[in-house]
């Protein structure tokens, strides 16, 4: 084997990633992941994670020179003092948007696992039958019983924590024992079962936090500064958990300040043979080679890969010959709040800062529930009490005013609801050949909106929110709704869609590109739709399954 060829490339080193790393490297395979910016080490790195607020120079804030640096960025709460070079520099790797499109992303070993939120959620059969019920996009090519034992694989893995709630629209699965709702969360979640008859359901979330001792890894400690990194490994990241387990077989290669420009295709065999890399320090271009090649750059950089490869063959890139690579791109809608007072329990407290909070289901177009859109959402929120930032109007100056600032305020409640997109042909992802990065690379143009459907649903989402907390004995409820913008989740799908059928579809239910049989695409690209519980332990699952069939076909050389 020369110095270049392995059995395996993994292309990008976020949640899916590194899941592939793991399997691949498990499974005997040699292989090397390819990351397109920083290494970050584990511990070693998280230079913030240790730091109390009033070490940073601005408190943790934003300067006027960091907000003329990230044009992008500066839209939403990732801009900040904290942990502002986990996120991809906006002028070094800029891109178009023919719509507003708020893309956040991570460039380094680890990708956005070190930022992700870590809530984890199965989808159900209502979500994988929806295209098909709807008639919208194109069917999913698997159902929940194919993909409910990898689940169980991937939570057992990475550490999902969860209560067992038996609830229809959310399946259960193999949950670390569950962090606890709050006094008022309790309460809350009482009142809203009673009110809505058992239809709705307010839950503690099902979070990728561990709450016991796992794979070397210390439980949560309830600091709530996960996105600084977690000293404590305890919650899943590639750092934490898919690296350590990859790097143990002594079959794993990482090579960072590797920007993969394109997946070298042959069309003797009619499959991908490597793929060319760009050194982000050097400028210099190397090949790498690989029976088999994992595309997990996340949703909109996996499409650019795929739409700069085999251009010679198919004028729109590798895997476009059903006319789907690039279009269908999906996000949650989210920015849609309700929040208000809550009287009473000025006797009650909560322990630490939990690194979670609670979730309430769909329930929207369920059962005897119709609107007028299809799908629906979910909210996520958190009940506590004010601290010592709080205005305390009657004091300003003295020992009266500190002494005050050690009592814990009154308590609020506040959530924020995650809309299902639909998979929309139009909202697409291409390559804008006019601009270019730091690299002199062609930038990705993105055209995606917010349609009528979703439109519709927000509508909903702020009224259902208001009325659910009012239900609930909440005082002075208010409710927000900006920002239709899609990037906001943070969740980006679609772009190279799994499909019963080569004309319609980029991948088969197997991950698999169909123009390139060794070509595995398992981050959000593969997503066929969205439904409205946050993507990643999907990911995660689908990885797993994917990797599993792709050594099994190379060992019977059908790949």
């Amino acid at each position: 084997m020369s110095a270049n060829t392995y059995d395996a490339i993994v292309i990008g080193s976020g949640i899916s990633g590194g899941w592939a790393a793991k399997e691949l490297t498990e499974k005997g395979l040699k292989t090397i992941m390819l990351e397109r910016g920083r290494n970050i080490e584990h511990i070693k790195d998280y230079v913030n994670a240790n730091k109390a607020p009033w070490e940073f120079p601005h408190r943790g804030g934003r300067t006027q020179k960091m907000i003329e640096d990230y044009p992008v960025l500066k839209r939403d709460y990732p801009l900040n003092e904290t942990n502002l070079d986990y996120w991809a520099s906006d002028k070094d790797s800029p891109y178009t948007e023919v719509k507003r499109f708020d893309w956040f992303r991570g460039y380094h070993v680890g990708g956005r696992s070190l930022m992700w939120g870590r809530q984890s959620y199965r989808w159900g059969d209502t979500d994988f039958e929806a295209n098909l019920k709807d008639g919208i996009g194109v069917d999913w090519p698997i159902r929940y019983k194919d993909i409910a034992p990898w689940y169980s694989y991937a939570e057992k893995f990475a550490g999902i924590s969860g209560n067992r709630d038996g609830l229809a629209i959310l399946p259960d699965g193999d949950f670390m024992p569950p962090m606890e709702l709050n006094v008022v969360e309790k309460d809350v979640a009482k009142r809203l079962k009673e009110h809505y008859k058992e239809a709705r359901d307010m839950i503690i979330g099902r979070t990728a936090n561990i709450t016991v001792p796992h794979n070397n890894r210390t439980n949560c400690q309830y600091r709530n500064k996960c996105w600084l990194g977690c000293p404590f490994g305890a919650y899943f990241s590639t750092q934490s958990a898919t690296l350590p387990a990859a790097m143990a077989t002594g079959n794993l290669t990482v090579r960072p300040w590797s920007i993969v420009t394109k997946i070298l295709y042959d069309k003797d065999t009619k499959k991908a043979k490597g793929v060319e890399v760009l050194d982000a320090e050097t400028n210099q271009t190397y090949e790498y080679f690989a029976k088999i090649v994992f595309v997990n750059a996340s949703t909109i950089n996996s499409a650019w890969i795929l739409m700069n490869s085999a251009t010679d063959v198919w004028d729109g890139g590798l895997g476009s010959s059903s006319g789907e690579l690039g279009h269908n791109l999906m996000d949650h809608h989210l920015n849609v709040n309700a929040w208000g007072r809550v009287e009473g329990y000025e006797d009650k407290y909560y322990f630490g800062r939990r690194a979670n909070g609670f979730y309430i289901p769909r329930f929207a177009n369920l059962g005897n529930d119709k609107r007028d859109f299809i799908r629906g959402f979910g909210y996520q929120g958190g009940a506590s009490r004010e601290g010592w930032s709080r205005d305390i109007a009657e004091l300003s100056i003295g020992g009266a005013f500190k002494d005050a600032l050690t009592e814990p305020g009154s308590w609020s409640v506040g959530m924020g609801g995650f809309g299902e997109t639909l998979p929309y042909h139009d909202n697409k992802v291409t390559i804008d050949k006019t601009k270019k990065d730091k690299w002199g690379l062609p930038v990705v143009a993105i055209d995606a909106e917010l349609k009528d459907n979703e439109l519709k649903m927000r509508i909903a989402m702020e009224s259902e929110g208001k009325a659910m907390l009012e239900a609930a004995g909440i005082k002075d409820v208010q409710t927000s709704s900006k920002n239709p913008y899609l990037g906001r989740g943070i969740h980006e799908m679609g772009t190279a869609r799994m499909g019963h059928d080569p004309k319609t579809s980029v991948l088969n239910k197997w991950n698999q590109v169909w123009d390139a049989k060794n070509v595995f695409v398992t981050d959000g690209s593969f997503m066929a739709s969205a439904a409205c519980q946050n993507p990643s332990l999907t990911y995660m699952a689908m990885t797993a399954r994917a990797a599993n069939y792709a050594v099994e076909a190379l060992k019977k050389n059908e790949i």
